[in-house]
């Protein structure tokens, strides 16, 4: 089960993080030149695809990460700074996506089914900060995990 909750967590993890870094570093660039409706239309059949995938990330990584807390250490109490970090880590990019999804996804997708193209980019661009520092901190948490069992103090 530990073996499994690790490498689910890793995938959870990469789809997640790589996602946002495709569509920070790659897409949003590439789409840029595109006319208002037609870059609004690519982003919003980007969405509903990657935030199903963003939806599972949510759900698996705190289910296996605490399956890897009680499996490894026995519970909170035996883990690691560097698992505290990641926890906590984790925790805000969880309050910064649900706060993305009913919020400013919520008002893209009102102002595009009312053809409403402003109102729409306004909220993207919203989207785009949220993106961006969620990318940020995924990174981060990224190296936190893969170098923090190396950790001396």
């Amino acid at each position: 089960m530990l073996a499994l909750s690790v490498a689910l967590h890793a995938l959870a993890a990469i789809v997640w993080v790589g996602g946002m870094g495709f569509a920070y570093w790659y897409l949003r660039p590439a789409a840029g030149p595109l006319d208002g409706p037609v870059r609004l239309g690519l982003w919003q059949r980007v969405f509903a695809r990657f935030f199903v995938w963003v939806w599972i990330a949510v759900i698996l990584l705190p289910v296996t990460g605490y399956v890897m807390v009680w499996g490894q250490w026995g519970g909170m109490g035996s883990m690691p700074l560097h698992a505290h970090l990641m926890q906590g880590l984790g925790w805000v990019m969880i309050v910064l996506f649900l706060y993305l999804w009913f919020v400013p996804y919520r008002r893209f997708k009102a102002a595009l089914a009312a053809g409403d193209p402003p109102t729409a980019a306004a909220a993207l661009d919203r989207i785009r900060l949220i993106v961006k520092t969620n990318l940020g901190i995924g990174l981060v948490n990224a190296a936190i995990g893969a170098s923090g069992r190396y950790w001396t103090f």
